[in-house]
């Protein structure tokens, strides 16, 4: 669940995808990639690439690795 820490990062434009601000073929032109949305109050989505990260007790599971398994399941299948 989204809480006050996690909510601070995003306010502060602190939180990022890790994949898209480290893909070393971005787009130089992008000033600002790999903004996320927060979705359902646990779930942080990427508007750039849709990879998807958890968060868990307010702590955000920003491994690419973990955006990777939810890249291609909907927001409406996300629990």
């Amino acid at each position: 669940m989204i809480g006050p820490s996690t909510q601070w990062m995003l306010d502060e434009d602190i939180l990022r995808c890790p994949a898209c601000v480290s893909e070393p073929e971005r787009d130089p032109e992008k000033k600002d990639p790999g903004r996320l949305d927060v979705v359902k109050n646990k779930w942080l989505v990427c508007r750039d690439c849709g990879r998807k990260y958890p968060v868990e007790d307010d702590i955000p599971q920003m491994l690419i690795e973990i955006g990777d398994r939810y890249r291609y399941v909907s927001v409406e299948q996300l629990e």
